[in-house]
């Protein structure tokens, strides 16, 4: 599988990357975790990417059990096997209160220090290859988040820092703060992207491609919904059908912005391209997602061993210019179905 340079930093990472926010929740038995893991670096994978608050939906009795799943799967195996990315929970823009430190989630030094100990605790490791702000404070001195960062890379306990959920005014503005006081500056962005949600594209982009930032798109498969699996009924062990019927505000409100008519509509005419060119769904939107200079590694997940092989099968994959086409013409008929 090929391998892509975060940023401007010297670690090179597979081109999918395999997330782990279902570990713990929507895959309960844990060695079904480690059979996903095992197969993932069979197949080429060295990217792991986990948080603080996994599993998802976050709670305050399962935060963390994501990595204690994963440092055990680690233990006993050689540490540079594989990349480990992590994260520290910010405010979450009052999405919602992350269940960590008791809903106190000020990125500032002492909490930033306090999560990673506990991460690196459960990790079963004593360093974090890239560590990312899961949520930014706008509000807040980013000198007071990044000279900390700063620190932990000197210390040894991270090699790499990155921001996720961020505006290319907050990755402006961090990359300038880091030029400005000597400090290393973030290597990687996080944020969602994928052939239903094409917003990185309209700022972003351009700030990773000129600042040599690399964007970690998460959900490249809109939740499941370029699947196909929701046009129709929806099946009801999904993540968006549990969260129309039984979830909190906050989850249905998710679930109807990437569940809708319009991203549903997109998804049938990209499932006709997919078909018209005898590629599986989640196959182009995989290599979709990658197929992008400032993408280093696409970041999927699953809830089961079985729904690996199709997303695998982009690796290497490059979509012709011919279907490249097609797909924009769908996207332009169709803009911003994720709003």
């Amino acid at each position: 599988m090929k391998r892509n340079r975060l940023g401007r930093s010297g670690l090179h990472v597979s081109e999918i990357g395999l997330g782990t926010m279902t570990f713990g929740t929507q895959i309960t038995d844990k060695n079904e975790c480690f059979k996903i893991m095992n197969h993932s670096v069979e197949k080429g994978i060295n990217f792991f990417d986990t948080a603080e608050v996994y599993p998802i939906p976050p709670t305050k009795d399962l935060a963390g059990l994501t990595e204690e799943i994963i440092g055990e799967w680690l233990s006993g195996k050689p540490r540079e096997q594989v990349l480990i990315a992590s994260k520290v929970a910010g405010p979450a823009h009052g999405w919602f209160n992350p269940p960590i430190r008791e809903g106190n989630n000020t990125i500032d030094g002492l909490f930033i220090r306090k999560a990673i100990e506990g991460s690196l605790k459960r990790l079963k490791t004593d360093y974090i290859d890239l560590y990312q702000i899961h949520w930014p404070d706008p509000v807040m001195r980013m000198e007071d988040t990044l000279e900390t960062l700063d620190l932990l890379v000197k210390e040894g306990k991270v090699r790499s820092i990155g921001c996720s959920n961020e505006t290319a005014y907050g990755l402006m503005k961090a990359l300038w703060s880091a030029d400005e006081n000597g400090w290393r500056r973030f290597d990687t962005i996080q944020n969602n992207f994928s052939l239903n949600n094409r917003r990185f594209e309209d700022e972003l982009a351009q700030v990773c491609d000129l600042e040599n930032v690399s964007l970690l798109p998460y959900s490249p498969l809109a939740g499941g919904v370029l699947s196909g699996k929701y046009n129709g009924e929806a099946p009801k062990n999904s993540r968006f059908y549990d969260y129309l019927k039984n979830g909190l505000p906050r989850q249905k409100a998710m679930a109807k912005r990437f569940v809708n008519p319009k991203s549903l509509a997109l998804t049938e005419k990209l499932m006709h391209i997919a078909k018209g060119h005898e590629i599986h769904p989640v196959t182009l939107a995989t290599a979709w997602s990658k197929q992008h200079s400032f993408v280093a590694s696409t970041l999927i997940g699953v809830t089961s061993l079985k729904q690996l092989d199709p997303i695998l099968s982009a690796a290497g994959l490059e979509l012709s210019s011919e279907v490249m086409e097609e797909i924009d013409i769908a996207c332009s008929e169709i803009l911003y179905p994720m709003g």
